[in-house]
């Protein structure tokens, strides 16, 4: 199980880049107040605990049902991410082209925690992939155990890191803010252009 455990930590610290998540998380979260982006941190290390568990004990069999290969799921990821980050580098005013009532969905739609920030840029098709080929490379009990125990040792620091990290952001002001957003932006719209392409290249091996 310690085996495991190591393992699983430390392959998924570097998916996960718990730094790369403060920064991207200080971006998105800049419209909050602070007790939101407080709740909001908790949230996410919340959210990317369940869903990595949740793969980690039953990704195999999820996948499977569904018919969804891995490959596509990183494509539909990547599509997500690039989205995400084209709206950073790109903000367009709130409601632009929608209905009334579209306009007052999106004006009271808030919450980060879940999308983008869990799913799918921190617990997004590289750290799925990942625990779900750790379980099925090792399918004994005390080996998922040791799954998730690293699971939830990398939520509780990205909890910790997006609730005492992000407020240094605050300090830079709206026009710090805005350029970090946008660089941030500019690198989620790049790490989701690479997740698109690990994709593609997995479910369609010619394009290798």
């Amino acid at each position: 199980m310690l085996t495991v455990f190591v393992a699983a930590l430390a392959a998924l610290v570097p998916i996960t880049n718990p730094p790369g998540a403060v920064a991207a998380y200080a971006g998105l979260s800049a419209h909050l107040d602070e007790a939101d982006r407080r709740r909001q941190s908790w949230l996410t290390g919340i959210y990317v605990a369940a869903i990595l568990t949740v793969f980690a004990l039953l990704g195999t069999l999820i996948l499977q049902f569904f018919g969804i290969s891995l490959g596509a799921l990183q494509i539909a990821g990547g599509l997500v991410v690039m989205h995400s980050g084209f709206g950073m580098v790109v903000p367009r005013a709130l409601g632009a082209g929608a209905s009334d009532a579209e306009k007052e969905h999106a004006a009271t739609k808030t919450d980060v925690s879940f999308s983008p920030m869990a799913l799918p840029l921190i617990a997004g098709p590289g750290a799925i992939g990942v625990v779900v080929g750790l379980a099925a490379r090792n399918p004994g009990i005390l080996d998922r155990v040791g799954i998730v125990l690293a699971v939830l040792v990398i939520a509780a620091v990205i909890a910790v890191l997006l609730r005492y990290g992000t407020p240094l952001a605050e300090k830079l002001g709206p026009t710090g803010v805005g350029a970090i957003t946008r660089v941030m932006g500019f690198l989620i719209l790049a790490i989701g252009a690479e997740i698109l392409v690990h994709g593609l290249t997995a479910a369609l091996p010619g394009l290798a």
